[in-house]
């Protein structure tokens, strides 16, 4: 299998969930081996950060990554819709030190990756391979991993609410399931936590257009949900985007119940602190005939449109 990038550049502009302002988004191809990268444009320049697990600085409203000079907010649904398309290499160009929210959801990201258009490259793509089973385990929450050919999660969610309760989902990785089946998932909230943010000077960006909200009994938004297990969904895309903070694509198959950005990046540290019992690098066979890459479903971005 080949790396891949995007063929073109595309911009969007959206609101910090944060910050509650305007953030200008561009997404650039990369040359083979890049990996992802992150530039932070400020007055003075360009900050450069490339997802690592020891980065992550905060984990409340969402993943924030930082080196101790800058720091890039909510970067995992952006995160999950690269990892979730395919993509291996790609340089993500920041003005606001926020990723936008858009919606909620990895959607408009898959819009804006396929108006770029995604063409392989020519070295074979490398992997990190769980090589040994792993439980990872606190306060009843865990995640259990174990070696496989991909990348696959069941994952379960248990909220004390009538909307959500145990909710269940199996997710084996392939760029047109998640398409279809986890980018639309939106960030969900309830209405207390969210009036005590805004009373606080915290998640200035956070509205009804982007995370699904519930009262005590009721979903608050006028659409209402898109899945029936939207909630499940958007927790597993979650931890699709963080686990792609590992750096390179992780193979294995993954067991997650009630876990969170807080949890999912203290698994990762452990994975990458641990490396040489866990994990290998692979390079993955490239096959006589390189698969066409096609354009997947993608909803257009929220308050903003694809410019090349």
């Amino acid at each position: 299998m080949l790396q891949t990038t995007i063929r073109k550049t595309v911009r969007c502009k959206g609101i910090g969930l944060h910050s509650g302002k305007q953030v200008e988004l561009t997404l650039r191809p990369a040359l083979e081996d890049a990996g992802i990268l992150f530039s932070i444009r400020n007055g003075s320049g360009s900050a450069f950060l490339t997802p690592n697990p020891s980065l992550v600085v905060d984990t409340g409203l969402a993943t924030t990554l930082g080196n101790g000079q800058e720091t890039l907010a909510t970067v995992e649904h952006l995160l999950a819709a690269i990892r979730g398309l395919g993509i291996d290499n790609i340089h993500v160009e920041v003005q606001g030190r926020e990723i936008p929210i858009m919606d909620g959801s990895s959607a408009s990201f898959v819009y804006l990756l396929n108006q770029a258009g995604i063409r392989t490259q020519s070295k074979p793509r490398r992997v990190l391979a769980l090589k040994a089973p792993i439980r990872f385990e606190s306060e009843g929450r865990f995640i259990k991993a174990e070696p496989f050919a991909g990348f696959r999660v069941d994952y379960t969610i248990d909220f004390a609410h009538p909307l959500i309760g145990r909710q269940n989902l199996r997710w084996e990785g392939s760029p047109r399931t998640f398409a279809v089946e986890l980018a639309k998932a939106r960030t969900f909230g309830f209405l207390k936590e969210v009036d005590y943010l805004h009373a606080n000077g915290l998640a200035l960006g956070g509205s009804l257009d982007n995370a699904v909200v519930l009262d005590e009994y009721n979903v608050l938004n006028a659409d209402g949900l898109r899945y029936k297990d939207e909630f499940v969904r958007h927790k597993l895309l979650d931890f699709v985007g963080d686990m792609a903070i590992i750096g390179l694509p992780l193979h294995g198959s993954f067991e997650v119940f009630a876990s969170g950005h807080a949890m999912n990046n203290a698994f990762l540290r452990y994975l990458d602190e641990h490396r040489a019992e866990y994990l290998e690098e692979v390079e993955l066979p490239v096959p006589a005939v390189a698969p066409e890459v096609r354009t997947l479903p993608g909803k257009a971005p929220h308050a903003a449109q694809a410019v090349a």
